[in-house]
């Protein structure tokens, strides 16, 4: 009877360690939602359309885009944080989750509550000016922001938004005053540059690629630490005269807290394989963006120092949002 004891023991020890693997194995058994927090069209959409379908293949199911836009992307964050663990629901990886916390005293989800399964590139901002301004470099724009304090001015695509504190931090490094104009969308603010409206701007590089190809608007530098290969004659910020100067977009896939590390360990591995398809590296890489896997540890070590980096440069700027 003892042994018969046991052997009933050892069977549900075994059973219980094999529960893990067989849900692993299940998974996925119906198509995957991808929340992307900003409308269709968008750089991060582009990015999420671009990579589902690889990414489905590798999954063996569908992913269904959901864009749930608004707050600055603290609304589809929070409806990721709170769908189920269950690996049916993943979120776009993007620069909201580490500037919000640092803007936001009261944000409708807790960062804990998204874990980054991985990156799969980077998306440099550029220094825009009008051609016809005048300024020829980065220094030609600090020289006359030095000369006149106050008087000139820089759009962005709204309050808390990359492109905001781009030119934020650009302001603290070169101790110059410019005054912030938002508008309601990136595109409004191009064409007030376009127009003369504005002094200068941020913008995501493959937003505005063609129109500083023709001549429309003047790129000064771009904001990463290395140059754009879909730019390759305009100079980082660091070069121009910048030290440490390193910002930009990121686009990858993140998860509810909770989902389980074996459900996880397979969507990084679709998403590196993603990260290697030669025909989206080809795209993103012609849209201005830089392609290159980062693995779960990575990317959480990345963005705890890129949420760093815009906590102080909301310090300094004194940049405060309801």
């Amino acid at each position: 009877m003892p042994s018969l004891h046991r052997r009933q023991a050892l069977l549900a020890a075994t059973a219980l360690l094999a529960a893990p693997a067989l849900r692993a194995q299940a998974w996925p058994s119906r198509p995957i939602r991808l929340v992307v927090p900003f409308p269709p069209g968008g750089l991060i959409d582009q990015m999420a359309r671009l990579m589902a379908p690889r990414l489905g293949s590798e999954l063996g199911q569908a992913i269904v885009i959901d864009n749930k836009p608004g707050a600055g992307g603290n609304l589809g964050a929070a409806e990721a944080a709170r769908a189920a663990p269950d690996g049916y629901t993943l979120v776009m990886a993007s620069p909201p989750l580490t500037i919000s916390p640092a803007l936001y005293p009261q944000l409708p989800y807790r960062p804990e509550q998204i874990v980054p399964i991985g990156l799969v590139g980077r998306v440099p901002n550029v220094l825009l000016v009008n051609p016809k301004s005048g300024i020829a470099s980065v220094a030609d724009l600090v020289a006359r922001a030095k000369a006149a304090p106050g008087k000139m001015n820089y759009a962005s695509n709204g309050n808390g938004t990359s492109l905001h504190l781009s030119a934020e931090l650009l302001k603290a490094a070169t101790g110059t005053q410019i005054t912030h104009i938002p508008y309601k969308g990136a595109a409004a603010a191009v064409t007030a540059l376009i127009a003369g409206e504005v002094d200068t701007m941020f913008e995501n590089l493959p937003s505005v690629l063609g129109q500083v190809r023709a001549g429309a608007v003047k790129a000064l530098a771009v904001t990463t630490r290395t140059r754009s290969k879909a730019l390759p004659d305009v100079p980082t910020l660091a070069e121009a005269g910048v030290p440490d100067f390193d910002v930009s977009a990121f686009y990858g896939l993140a998860a509810p807290a909770g989902v389980p590390a074996e459900v996880l360990a397979r969507v990084e591995r679709a998403l590196e394989a993603v990260a290697r398809d030669a025909e989206i590296v080809a795209a993103m890489e012609r849209s201005g963006a830089s392609v290159g896997f980062t693995s779960a540890r990575a990317t959480a070590e990345f963005m705890a120092r890129d949420a760093a980096n815009w906590k102080r440069v909301v310090e300094v700027a004194k940049i405060k949002l309801d």
